[in-house]
């Protein structure tokens, strides 16, 4: 591999690692379920994500915070070797709104 200086002559350069990643952006389906008194707080539940669950004092809040949820899930995931769940497009759940919440998973690897 070669690599230019400033000026045009290529110097021969060996032992360089090329650090490459790849973003892939996967959007996951999230139950809320709304506070039914005072005081109680927005649940958030990833239906296609299993085990990532949190919430907040109100809905943009529990949505940060499950979005956080995932991205912790997801590096712990990766980190391990196993794979990301798979977003189902039929999921079905019983709750106060669902949406589509989008998890972006950076991957690399040194070559």
């Amino acid at each position: 591999m070669y690599i230019e200086k400033p000026n045009p002559s290529p110097v021969p350069c060996e032992n360089i690692l090329l650090f490459v990643t790849i973003t892939y952006m996967l959007r996951y389906h999230v139950a809320f379920h709304m506070p039914r008194k005072a005081g109680e707080m927005v649940v958030a539940e990833a239906l296609d994500f299993s085990g990532a669950m949190s919430q907040g004092f109100d809905l943009a809040d529990a949505r940060l915070m499950i979005a956080g949820a995932m991205e912790d899930l997801a590096q712990d995931l990766l980190e391990n070797g196993q794979p990301l769940p798979t977003p189902d497009p039929d999921v079905q759940a019983e709750a106060d709104l669902v949406e589509l919440i989008p998890l972006s998973v950076h991957a690399g690897t040194f070559r």
